[in-house]
């Protein structure tokens, strides 16, 4: 069983502002990165498609295939009080003890890496031990994918962030048995 998953194409935000589960659209050449990423994978006809619900991933999943299954375990981080609010805007007294530990610290109002990684853990987790060998395609976001990698690839959560995650990147992973192995490893560290 063969597992592709993709980081969705660049949304329509401008740099320097926190967004997580903020539901952004794309920019407005989508459709070329669509393209350019279809190109990367296998005949999808026959492929299970499974998405983040935001529309940033949606959008990518039904260009791929008419079916799509949503998941919300595949959502980015929830940035809580921070969604949409300009990264230097976060007074240093309420973002510090975040940035000191991410991995651990939940953002006011919305969740922790740590949170993150569990629910991505739990989805791939069923995936893993699923008897329905059908491929799978995953559209999802940076976080949940980083997430995924170290746990693969043996990883700290806190070093996981050195993982090179671009929009439209492609990882394929491959079940075999009940493991999930990285099959596409090259050039993941910066």
């Amino acid at each position: 069983m063969d597992i592709y998953i993709i980081r969705h194409t660049t949304p329509d935000v401008e740099k320097g502002i926190c967004y997580g589960q903020t539901d952004l659209g794309l920019t407005e050449n989508y459709k070329e990165e669509f393209r350019a990423i279809a190109q990367k994978l296998p005949n999808i006809d026959t492929y299970k498609i499974i998405s983040s619900p935001l529309k940033r991933c949606a959008l990518l999943a039904q260009y791929l295939g008419q079916q799509v299954h949503y998941d919300n375990r595949l959502k980015e981080l929830n940035f809580g009080d921070w969604e949409l609010k300009a990264w230097n805007e976060i007074p240093e007294e309420v973002i510090n003890p975040w940035m000191n530990d991410f991995v651990n610290v939940r953002v006011p109002n919305g969740e922790s890496y740590t949170d993150l990684a569990s629910r991505v853990q739990t989805f791939f987790e069923e995936l893993r031990l699923s008897k329905d060998n059908q491929n799978v395609i995953v559209t999802t976001h940076a976080g949940p994918i980083r997430s995924l990698l170290a746990m693969l690839l043996n990883i700290p959560l806190e070093k996981s962030f050195g993982i090179k995650i671009n929009y439209g990147d492609v990882f394929q992973l491959r079940k075999e048995g009940t493991q999930l192995k990285l099959i596409s490893e090259n050039d993941v560290f910066n």
